[in-house]
């Protein structure tokens, strides 16, 4: 891996892919070229530079509170203060996962200072939410749900090991099944490493303040340390969070209008396929999406052949989407000498045409406009007809 790597890419770096990959040093790498090329496609070296919306940056709730007594950095999010039906209406799910990016990427580059001085232990997060009085409600909506389904296999795929200990307290009665459903997409160290507590237990109290000196820990959780206005939950040290006001939603259906958008009817038991040839270049090129459908959803895939050899692969397997509650949109990377077949698939309705408003096209890596993350390392190879 020596020509990949950075100089903050260390022993202990390496060690996290081989510890989630359980020692297999080849799954390992595998592993690490498929993060590496999505932190490239992600343009995560120069993040920083994007002006996350205003409402990610006011209203997704978290905060610092210092560092555990080993010099972990201690994020604290009052949980139960975030919106996200709100917030969905306010950005695409791919400016959510490229916001918790950054948040990550500020997260380890904290602790990764903080190892200089303290050591190795220092690498790791301590996280504590509280989700009293939580809305399950909202998670329950599909557009919801599936964002944080995709961003914990976003999490899982890049920040392995990242985690020191999570505390999740005043957990609502179903959380359990919530988390049931969560725990699936997570590795099973990264569960071990999760401690869920129901409304009104404080056993969590010991544990953490074992980390946790209570003198840097908000005195509404237990701790000591108020802020300067006296708040016993330090709302001054963090992002609050709350209901997000209606004036930040954004209307979809007029979104990217710097994309030249095509409208029509996909016929009832039919198909539109759209084909794109990548030729032979230095230039990588990403194959990019936005679309919705108005009234019902409709299937969605994109299939690729190799010019030379004939290969054929599934690239985005054809799945069911509703894209007629929220903008599906993604992008995946190209190979050269390959024609990709996208496909809006009605077949299985016999009753419903269905309404679509479609963008897609080749573009490079630099440009801008992606607005979805999707898994690139799930390209199955489909059997020679």
């Amino acid at each position: 891996m020596s020509p990949e790597l950075n100089e903050t890419h260390d022993d202990y770096f390496l060690l996290r892919w081989l510890r989630a990959r359980k020692w297999n040093v080849d799954a390992a790498e595998k592993m690490l070229k498929a993060s590496l090329k999505t932190r490239a496609m992600w343009n995560v070296d120069n993040i920083e530079k994007w002006e996350a919306p205003q409402a990610l940056r006011e209203y997704l709730p978290y905060g610092i509170m210092g560092y555990d007594k080993e010099g972990s950095p201690v994020i604290v999010c009052p949980f139960y203060n975030f919106d996200i039906y709100g917030m969905m209406h306010c950005v695409t799910r791919f400016e959510f996962q490229k916001y918790l990016v950054l948040l990550l990427e500020r997260f380890m580059k904290l602790a990764y200072e903080q190892s200089l001085k303290h050591g190795w232990k220092a690498r790791q997060l301590v996280v504590f939410l509280d989700c009293e009085s939580m809305n399950l409600k909202q998670y329950a909506w599909r557009p919801a749900a599936e964002c944080v389904i995709s961003s914990v296999k976003q999490y899982e795929a890049n920040f392995p090991e990242l985690l020191k200990m999570c505390y999740i307290i005043n957990a609502p009665k179903l959380f359990s099944v919530a988390f049931n459903i969560v725990k699936k997409f997570l590795d099973e160290n990264t569960t071990s490493k999760i401690h869920i507590y129901k409304s009104g237990v404080d056993k969590w109290q010991e544990s953490l303040f074992s980390l946790v000196e209570p003198k840097n820990f908000p005195k509404g959780w237990g701790g000591q340390l108020v802020d300067k206005l006296g708040d016993p939950q330090c709302k001054s040290l963090m992002v609050w969070g709350g209901k997000l006001p209606e004036e930040l939603f954004v209307d979809q259906n007029s979104q990217q209008s710097d994309k030249s958008f095509t409208e029509t009817q996909v016929p009832k038991g039919d198909k539109l396929k759209l084909n794109f040839t990548v030729k032979a270049q230095q230039e990588e090129q990403l194959l990019s999406w936005n679309f919705r459908t108005f009234d019902y959803d409709i299937k969605f895939g994109i299939f690729s052949v190799d010019e030379k050899t004939g290969e054929k692969r599934s690239e985005v397997p054809l799945g069911t989407v509703y894209s007629n509650e929220m903008d599906e949109a993604g992008f995946i990377s190209t190979r050269p000498n390959t024609t990709y077949t996208v496909v809006f698939d009605n077949s299985a309705s016999y009753l419903r045409s269905k309404r679509l408003r479609y963008w897609v096209d080749l573009i490079s890596e630099e440009e801008e406009g992606i607005a979805e993350l999707t898994e690139m390392d799930n390209t199955q190879i489909v059997a020679q007809q």
